[in-house]
């Protein structure tokens, strides 16, 4: 059982309205998982379609989990820190920067996890998006930041220096998928420059259009991935 997680990447997506829902309890609150054969679907932001800073990813990830899933595929929304990772195009991070909020399972136990990104996965989605003629770059910085707000450019002069992308969701769900041994890789969708990277200033109807956009080639790719398996 494998289980994808998407946000605002597939908010207008169809591709899961015939998929079965289900309410999941936890610890953390209540999760709404879709199945459809062999996978599952949750959606980060929930019906509610909660801020990134509200998201509760460890009810996401528990729900997860207690449903047997055996790795994760998740989608992400960034922003470009580099003018060569042009809107449009995909990456697939191999590491990644959280400072302002890192979550845990492990709250009151002395344990330890040496975080990292599970190559093999990203070499499948590689190979996934390479078949499906998707423009991807293998391996880059996500930086994490609290949002709702976007960056201000003071602050992304600063984070242009050691990242790639920015956004506000990928690293706090890898983290709590690492505590529990859960193969995860993110596909992320770049739908802008980030603040101040190029002279044309960034606005809001920006990057909704380019989300739209790259809602299509997200799609085939989960499509391509329910046709062919991972």
């Amino acid at each position: 059982m494998k289980a994808f997680i998407a946000g605002t990447s597939l908010f207008s997506s169809t591709l899961f309205e015939n998929w079965d829902e289900m309410a999941v309890d936890t610890p953390y609150g209540k999760a709404s998982v879709y199945k459809a054969s062999q996978y599952l679907f949750l959606q980060r932001h929930g019906k509610k379609r909660l801020p990134p800073h509200k998201i509760s990813h460890h009810a996401n990830i528990w729900a997860l989990k207690s449903l047997g899933v055996e790795g994760i595929i998740s989608i992400n929304s960034v922003g470009s820190l580099k003018t060569a990772l042009k809107p449009g195009t995909f990456i697939i991070p191999d590491d990644f920067i959280s400072f302002c909020d890192i979550p845990t399972f492990f709250e009151y136990e002395m344990r330890f996890v040496i975080p990292a990104m599970d190559a093999t996965y990203a070499q499948k989605m590689h190979r996934v998006c390479t078949e499906a003629e998707v423009e991807t770059i293998l391996g880059g910085v996500y930086i994490q930041t609290r949002g709702p707000r976007f960056e201000t450019k003071a602050e992304i002069n600063v984070l242009k220096k050691v990242g790639d992308v920015v956004g506000m969701t990928m690293a706090s769900e890898a983290t709590l998928c690492m505590e529990y041994s859960i193969p995860y890789v993110s596909l992320c969708s770049i739908d802008n420059y980030c603040n101040g990277i190029v002279k044309a200033p960034l606005t809001a109807g920006e990057v909704e259009e380019q989300i739209l956009k790259n809602m299509r080639t997200a799609e085939m790719v989960v499509q391509t991935i329910l046709g062919e398996g991972f």
